[in-house]
């Protein structure tokens, strides 16, 4: 297999999909990874401009102990709660791989260079707890390229635009539904605006929407399975790609309204569309599809390492394959809602499970970082 180095030093798939105007990030971090060099190394190439992170992430990161044992050690003796150790953790590998960033950063003028942290998803349905901690960990990580990650419910629309307006670059996170897509940019619209209201300058404001893919069609094609007919079983795989389709051409409706060119006017900076979860869930499916088939210019794609390699290796870029296919998107949402599969229910149901798995894996990180601290006869609450 190809490395992702030669890749971008080569006109393969990497570089067509950086020419189409998609940045790559990663999506993982770890302390080893920044230690190893290894990010550095990616980055040096041109293969990633950026990393997100999550719970999920941080929990297979540091659960391992790999790295962290120092730290650990210092943070035992110093009787901290298991929650400043979790924190304490995580915001000094964003803050170490937001330096390894920063020249991405200043070279694309903000644009990249970014590196994303989550708030506590335990906050997901309190708002004012959420504008606090993302107050926080901006302070906490202290680099100008952190972007802090708010999920996309109902309580997480006030925070982002409270956030936004504070001046601090916010990651939308679990967004799924059209509907929420269009809830989220009318936030960091209300977020500049407010911005603007107390003289921040908006262009050093940056935000990125996350819109997740392989969970939609994992929970939809299930369901097509299900039914088991001809006509069903057509749509399996369409419904993701239909539906972030969808979200681009929002996207596009709304950065050309009125309301955000007033906005343009002060130098404001689009919200990006980012495709999440862009590993593929069913084996059955091109491992490249989520990638290959949402080039579209203006997008961020963040990758786990396995779809970064598979790209580098075999993805077939052959320029924007979003803008033409908003028709049959429509058709293929709609094929699916008429054989009695709820759009809205898929996708409330996706926000929800999104939501408690990353505070499953928050709860498995807070208790693998207790465990640790026990060890070192620090009894941590």
């Amino acid at each position: 297999m190809i490395t992702v180095t030669e890749a971008i030093a080569t006109p393969g798939a990497l570089k067509r999909l950086a020419d189409e105007g998609v940045s790559i990030w990663l999506d993982d971090l770890s302390r080893k990874r920044i230690t190893s060099g290894g990010l550095a190394e990616l980055v040096a190439s041109g293969a990633a401009v950026g990393v997100t992170t999550n719970p999920s992430i941080f929990q297979a990161a540091i659960g391992s102990g790999e790295g962290y044992e120092e730290q650990l050690g210092d943070l035992a003796v110093r009787g901290v709660t298991v929650d400043e150790a979790v924190r304490m953790m995580t915001t000094a590998d964003v803050r170490d791989a937001a330096d390894i960033l920063r020249e991405v950063y200043d070279t694309s003028g903000g644009r990249d260079g970014r590196v994303s942290i989550e708030v506590d998803p335990r906050l997901a349905h309190r708002t004012e707890a959420t504008v606090a901690e993302a107050k926080q960990l901006a302070w906490l990580v202290d680099r100008p390229n952190v972007m802090i990650k708010i999920p996309a419910t109902e309580a997480g629309l006030p925070a982002i635009t409270e956030v936004i307006g504070l001046g601090i670059s916010v990651n939308v996170t679990l967004i799924f539904s059209l509907e929420r897509y269009r809830e989220v940019m009318a936030a960091y619209l209300a977020g500049l605006e407010k911005a603007r209201e107390r003289g921040i300058d908006l262009s050093t404001i940056h935000s990125v929407a996350s819109f997740f893919v392989s969970r939609v069609d994992s929970e939809i094609d299930k369901r097509l399975t299900a039914l088991g007919t001809d006509g069903a079983l057509a749509l399996k795989g369409r419904a993701a790609l239909a539906n972030a389709r969808l979200a681009y051409a929002a996207y596009e409706e709304v950065f050309a309204s009125a309301r955000w060119l007033a906005l343009a006017g002060d130098r404001a900076n689009k919200q990006r569309p980012l495709w999440a979860s862009t590993g593929v869930k069913d084996p059955a499916y091109k491992d490249t599809l989520y990638v290959d088939e949402l080039v579209a210019p203006g997008t961020v794609n963040t990758m786990p390492e396995a779809t970064l390699n598979a790209v580098a290796d075999h993805g077939e870029i052959t320029g924007d394959t979003v803008t033409g296919g908003y028709a049959q998107a429509h058709a293929d949402l709609a094929g699916i809602e008429r054989l009695g599969i709820s759009y809205d229910e898929v996708v409330q149901q996706l926000e929800d499970e999104g939501v408690a798995k990353f505070e499953a894996a928050w709860q498995e990180l807070l208790d693998a970082v207790a465990t640790s601290l026990k060890s070192k006869g620090v009894d941590a609450r």
